[in-house]
C-alpha cells in the first residue's frame, strides 16, 4: 500500500469556511453554502480535518473555548485547535506561529509535510510555512488583503495555491491527492 500525499487539512474558520474577515462568535457565524459540501469532499479521500483558528475574544470573555470548539466539531472536523490569546500576549500558538500546527501533528501522528492549511489571511500562510505544510490561501473574508500583505511584505512565503474560494481550495487538493495537481509547498 502506498503512503498517502495529504494526511490532513487545516482549515481557518472565519472568512474561510463562512463568515468574513471579523469573526462572529458561535451561534452566529455561518458557513458559506458550498463548505459542507467541500469538507464532505475531504473526508471521501480520506482527509483528516482540523480547524485551526485565533480567537482573542476568548481571553476578553467573549465567547468560550468550549462553544468554539463544539461548533468547529459540529461542522465535522476530527480535531480543534484554538488559540485563545491576544495579539501582544506572546504565545507559541497564536498565528503566524505554528504551534497549533505542531500540537495537532504531535497529538495525532502527523508528518506536517503532509499536510496541507487552507487559510484566509497571511497568518494561515506564514503558520503552515513554518510548519512546512501546503498552503492554501482562499479569496473570501480577509483573502484580498492577505494578497495584498503577501506582495507587500511576506514575500518570502508563497501560496502553493491562490483559491477562489473554500470550494475551490477542496477541489485543488482532490486533484493533488489524486494526482493530477503538484502543488507548491
Amino acid at each position: 500500500m502506498r503512503e498517502p500525499k495529504l494526511q490532513a487539512v487545516f482549515i481557518d474558520r472565519d472568512g474561510t469556511l463562512g463568515g468574513s474577515d471579523e469573526v462572529q462568535y458561535p451561534g452566529a457565524f455561518e458557513l458559506f453554502p458550498f463548505t459542507p459540501g467541500a469538507l464532505n469532499t475531504l473526508k471521501s479521500i480520506g482527509l483528516k480535518l482540523y480547524g485551526f483558528t485565533n480567537q482573542p475574544g476568548i481571553s476578553r470573555g467573549e465567547a468560550t473555548e468550549e462553544a468554539f470548539r463544539i461548533e468547529m466539531l459540529e461542522f465535522g472536523f476530527d480535531g480543534v485547535y484554538i488559540c485563545p490569546h491576544q495579539h501582544n500576549e506572546g504565545c507559541h500558538c497564536r498565528k503566524p506561529n505554528p504551534g497549533m500546527l505542531i500540537r495537532a501533528a504531535q497529538e495525532n501522528n502527523l508528518d506536517l509535510s503532509k499536510c496541507a492549511v487552507i487559510g484566509d489571511r497571511w497568518t494561515d500562510m506564514v503558520a503552515a510555512d513554518r510548519a512546512g505544510c501546503m498552503k492554501v490561501l482562499v479569496m473570501t473574508g480577509a483573502g484580498n488583503a492577505a494578497l495584498n500583505e503577501y506582495r507587500n511584505k511576506w514575500l518570502d512565503t508563497v501560496p502553493g495555491y491562490i483559491a477562489g474560494d473554500f470550494a475551490d481550495a477542496v477541489t485543488y487538493i482532490e486533484q493533488y491527492v489524486r494526482g493530477v495537481e503538484e502543488p507548491m509547498i
